[in-house]
């Protein structure tokens, strides 16, 4: 690695080799010579021709078939340094390797029918690896809720302490959210269409030429080509770039993941400052270089930096696509390289710290059940209530008293830093015919979580399980994170 120039971190520090390998030159240019040889295979096969001779051969493909991924670079580069345009000094190299099929190498195509189309296919198993990773967090958290589905927890609005939950029915709430993601990806991942060969301004007026005005023959010239690469169907209608709308619905995927995970990384940041639940931490792990005693979320906080930067690096394709102008224009060029390929590698990122930070989380019971039992007494003030009301009381008039009991217990707590006393406040108080005792022994936290339980079951059965059973094949990654 060269220590005297700027390396990306996202390289070097964030995404998978497997990521990293999608946005390699070696698979661009690769790729390039595969739609090449798709183009000069559709050619041959709807029978151009000269004078009755066959302009492509099967002798052409052959050749230029050899030499898909032994890329002369050091050509290419030499020739781009004279003609300054990377689609013809590729060109130049490809047929020096290729020599019989040298004049016939990107016959009828303009620069955009490998650099676009490359660019679709690359989204393309980009998304497909982003969904596998996407999957196995959804199948990890899933285990998490199944495991803690029982566990009553205290939960908050506003940060400030509300009616229990169970921990496993908060992972739901994290759980729900990556599978609105996967909704998304798969209908964007679904409509994903090739470029195909349009021409330089999406007429396809070189093909009018090449097949002597042959409209139905050209008609079936980007089916052919979509079939070859691996899609269905091909954009019906472009200028000589795809839309960049494309790019925006691909980078929104990425955005929508980024919030999921920032979310979900910081109520784990949050519980862990509250030292109910931890991220995995190494044996020799260093949380701080001046305070050694700290264990500080450094992997959740890494999914929300890196978050961070997804959703705002999504801004680049949609400003992108507002501001191309009628068939096209190369300001998108230069954003685009940079927008699509780091944002799907920070993304690759952040999927592979969920995994391993869901994966690894350490659940604290009796830290939870104190802090629970702590605010128990409030929580279960409406169920005294009731129960005070069927005992003759008048609601009403106890739901008053029950305020200002509550009141001075917070007042105990939060001033003079004592327990709570609510329930020694309630039972010493004659309008309420309960003793300390039997209001003792109302407090099992397991009677105030609702049914929480039961909606993590049937989330997980009716939700959960059909989308792991309908992707058993791409279960099982394991995270590649540098810690």
């Amino acid at each position: 690695m060269s220590t005297d120039r700027y390396s990306s971190p996202l390289s070097e520090r964030y995404a998978s080799r497997e990521m990293q390998y999608i946005f390699s030159q070696d698979k661009k240019f690769s790729t390039w010579r595969k739609l090449w040889i798709a183009l000069a295979e559709t050619e041959m096969e709807l029978g151009l021709s000269q004078d009755g001779k066959p302009v492509i051969t099967q002798d052409m493909i052959d050749e230029m078939k050899a030499h898909v991924d032994d890329i002369n670079y050091d050509v290419a580069k030499k020739r781009e340094a004279e003609v300054r345009h990377d689609v013809m000094s590729h060109v130049y190299a490809y047929g020096k390797q290729c020599p019989k099929a040298a004049g016939i190498i990107h016959l009828g195509a303009t620069s955009c029918y490998v650099g676009d189309n490359t660019d679709i296919i690359i989204m393309r198993d980009a998304l497909l690896l982003v969904r596998k990773k996407l999957v196995n967090v959804i199948a990890e958290l899933a285990k998490f809720a199944d495991t803690y589905k029982d566990m009553p927890t205290l939960a908050f609005t506003h940060f400030q302490p509300a009616q229990p939950t169970t921990v496993g029915k908060r992972a739901t709430l994290w759980l729900n959210e990556f599978v609105m993601d996967l909704e998304d990806l798969d209908y964007v991942l679904s409509s994903l269409k090739l470029l195909g060969s349009k021409g330089t301004t999406g007429t396809q007026a070189s093909f009018l030429e090449l097949f002597q005005g042959d409209q139905e023959t050209i008609d079936k010239i980007d089916p052919m080509i979509a079939k070859k690469m691996g899609f269905e169907k091909c954009y019906p209608v472009s200028g000589q770039t795809y839309s960049r709308k494309v790019d925006t619905r691909v980078c929104n995927i990425l955005a929508g993941i980024a919030a999921s995970a920032h979310k979900m990384s910081n109520d784990i940041r949050l519980l862990q400052h509250l030292k109910e639940v931890e991220e995995p931490f190494e044996k020799s792990q260093i949380g701080s270089s001046a305070m050694a005693y700290k264990r500080n979320p450094m992997r959740s906080e890494r999914i929300a930096s890196l978050s961070r930067y997804i959703i705002i690096d999504a801004l680049n394709p949609a400003i992108t696509s507002a501001t191309q102008w009628f068939e096209r224009t190369l300001d998108d060029s230069a954003n685009k390289r940079l927008s699509i390929a780091e944002g799907f590698l920070a993304c690759d990122g952040v999927l592979d710290l969920c995994l391993n930070v869901v994966d690894g989380l350490v659940v604290y019971p009796k830290v939870i059940e104190k802090r629970l039992r702590s605010e128990l007494p409030f929580m279960a003030t409406e169920n005294i209530m009731m129960d005070a009301v069927k005992n003759g009381g008048n609601r009403q008039d106890l739901h008053e008293k029950i305020r200002t009991l509550s009141m001075e217990a917070g007042k105990t707590v939060k001033v003079e830093g004592k327990d709570n006393n609510l329930l020694e406040l309630i039972a010493a108080d004659d309008e309420f015919p309960m003793g300390l005792e039997e209001l003792e022994a109302t407090m099992q936290p397991d009677k105030y979580v609702g049914r929480a339980p039961r909606q993590v079951v049937k989330y997980l059965e009716e939700v959960i399980q059909p989308i792991l059973d309908e992707n058993k094949d791409v279960l099982g990654v394991k995270a590649e994170i540098n810690v």
